[in-house]
């Protein structure tokens, strides 16, 4: 990291775990794939990715990986599935699951596949693992064997940590009957360690004996420290309800040392990612923003941005709308005083290269070209914009035109969406003569290859000088030109329009029913 860089809280953090734990070290991470992984899980895998890259900076032994909970069974049917079908899947791992959609193996495919290529897309670079291929290839069966051994040990600490009792007939291991392929009915009866098999019986009647190869899954709790005994994980961050008292972590870092007789992961709770004005993301609920939903909005480094800009502590309140542009605007914006250097260093992906055209602009330009990339192109070399840099950028201009295209379509509130209209609108009707006077005479005074600053100058100079207020005037040019009472800045807009439509459109509105 340069040396006039400002610490980062990854930064800090990496330093903390290397000179507490040594530097060798496995960072990991992970989510059950029940329904829409969303931006709010998104804050979990950029922060592992941010604490993982600082101590790459740090020491080369460094390793990262993504544990999908695939063998996790289906909760609940879920508003967004059909009860038809998944009545009957519900309590079933989620690799046996059907797909909502029919074009993935199984529902945790559906989910996990675009989430993988959101993380390519985002930059992370890890080893994605399937629970349900870990436990049915053997790599559990050791910390199964310990945790079945140990029961007794296990469900004390659990009653010490969470204040709750644990029934008699409870058992860290959880059995797939092999009749009803449920998860969620059976009991543990008995178990064999030198054959690796557990009995069971079911309250579907089924009873008999599996293997500890794929036959069941270690319960969550104990799932958890299993899995950082099985790949020696150092570091892990996770969301505040694990890390609340006698939450996972407390229960899981007792049964990691006294249990498995491993250290448990250095911990990083975070605090919860919020849809403005709607709370916390939930799948289950559907209130949601998919990760791949935003990337055909924002760039990616600015979705890292929007994570890594943030203290781990503090609340990200996530707002698509007007804040979303203020945000693309921080990152590109090379002057701008509230950008945080480390952070835009941390989500860079193939290097900041900021296209030269604000997000807030572009939103305006895509909707005078409706649409054509090869308008915006005119529109720019036309006000003097298309600098040799945007030249040089092309390909990136393009794609954060598309990105307005989309935000447009899916988050714009309506008084940013406009469309310049081809003929005069009927509600000029409404203007008075002093606004008429006004649109006569800017028409007359633009000129070619005024930008956008001296259009606004002049508009307030001609208020001052025919006496109509600011807000009057600028309602009249949006009436005249969109049928809005109101639309994007002024002076920048006019600037983007062919300048004789701007001054026919004027001219006609002034002299309209006279």
């Amino acid at each position: 990291m340069p040396q006039d860089v400002q610490l980062h809280w990854a930064d800090t953090i990496a330093q903390k775990v290397i000179e507490e734990r040594g530097t060798t070290h496995v960072v990991s991470t992970g989510i059950t794939p029940s329904g829409e992984i969303h931006i709010g899980n998104m804050r979990e895998v950029v922060t592992a990715d941010a604490i993982y890259r600082a101590l790459k900076e740090l020491t080369p032994h460094v390793t990262f990986n993504y544990i999908s909970d695939t063998f996790d069974p289906l909760r609940r049917v879920y508003p967004f599935l059909d009860p038809k079908i998944y009545e009957e899947e519900v309590g079933r791992p989620l690799s046996d699951v059907p797909c909502p959609c029919g074009a993935h193996p199984s529902y945790a495919d559906h989910f996990l596949t675009p989430f993988i290529e959101s993380l390519i897309a985002l930059g992370i670079e890890l080893d994605v693992l399937r629970a349900d291929r870990l436990y049915k290839e053997g790599a559990y069966v050791e910390t199964i064997t310990i945790a079945l051994s140990e029961k007794g040990k296990i469900a004390e600490i659990l009653r010490e940590e969470t204040g709750r009792e644990v029934p008699p007939d409870w058992s860290p291991f959880n059995v797939i009957c092999q009749a009803c392929r449920r998860v969620t009915r059976t009991k543990v009866v008995g178990f064999s360690i030198p054959s690796h098999t557990v009995d069971y019986e079911c309250e579907c009647g089924d009873r008999g004996t599996v293997s500890m190869i794929g036959g069941g899954k270690l319960t969550w709790r104990v799932d958890w420290p299993a899995r950082w005994k099985i790949f020696g994980v150092t570091v892990e961050p996770f969301g505040k309800d694990h890390a609340s008292k006698g939450g996972s972590y407390d229960t899981g870092k007792r049964i990691a040392r006294e249990v498995f007789h491993i250290e448990p992961p250095f911990p990083i709770p975070y605090e919860w990612l919020s849809l403005k004005g709607r709370g916390d993301m939930s799948s289950s609920k559907g209130n949601v923003v998919s990760i791949e939903t935003m990337l055909d909005v924002v760039p990616p480094e600015v979705l890292r941005y929007l994570i890594l800009r943030t203290g781990l502590q503090r609340r990200i309140e996530f707002d698509p709308g007007i804040p979303l542009l203020n945000l693309i605007d921080e990152y590109d914006d090379v002057e701008s005083k509230s950008r945080d250097s480390r952070s835009l260093e941390l989500s860079a992906i193939s290097g900041i290269n900021p296209v030269g055209v604000p997000y807030r602009h572009m939103v305006t330009l895509v909707q005078v070209a409706q649409g054509d990339f090869s308008r915006v192109l005119q529109i720019l070399e036309r006000t003097g914009s298309l600098s040799p840099e945007i030249v040089e950028n092309v390909e990136g201009l393009k794609k954060r035109a598309d990105h307005a295209i989309q935000w447009l379509e899916k988050f714009a509130p309506e008084e940013v969406k406009f469309n310049v209209q081809e003929e005069l609108p009927g509600s000029v009707n409404t203007l008075t003569p002093l606004q008429k006077t006004a649109l006569k005479q800017l028409g007359e005074k633009l000129q070619g290859g005024m930008s956008g600053e001296q259009i606004h100058q002049l508009i307030y100079q001609l208020k001052d000088e025919i006496g109509i207020s600011p807000g009057e005037f600028f309602k009249a040019i949006y009436i005249t030109l969109l049928d809005k009472t109101s639309g994007p800045r002024a002076g920048w807009f006019i600037s983007t329009l062919d300048l004789q439509f701007v001054k026919k459109r004027f001219l006609e509105a002034a002299n309209k029913d006279e």
